[in-house]
């Protein structure tokens, strides 16, 4: 099984650099995308709003220049987790991230 994604859009608020008791560095930040796709013949106006996380050695590389307002497309693994407040989303943990 196979589980990729790739999503381009907007930075939507500024990037969260943390690191973890552990040391790993990490880089969260929230994409927002925006298209019109054709879909059964129609167009359909397409939104979604995704938290993303980079991690690890690479994260500091890939995130340097990433600012709010900054259009990307980002390409990784998507995994379920939950909050603190117990609610569940989907977050996509990238592992490239292209200026365009």
């Amino acid at each position: 099984m196979a589980n990729r994604m790739e999503l381009s859009g907007t930075i939507v608020k500024p990037p969260i650099r943390s690191k973890s008791p552990s040391g790993i560095e990490h880089c969260r930040f929230w994409l927002e995308h925006r298209s019109t796709i054709i879909e059964a013949d129609l167009p359909r106006q397409v939104y979604c709003r995704m938290p993303v996380v980079v991690s690890g050695p690479r994260s500091q590389a890939l995130t340097q220049s990433l600012v709010q307002g900054s259009s990307i497309k980002v390409s990784g693994f998507v995994t379920y987790q939950t909050g603190r407040n117990g609610v569940g989303k989907l977050v996509l943990h990238a592992d490239n991230i292209t200026q365009i």
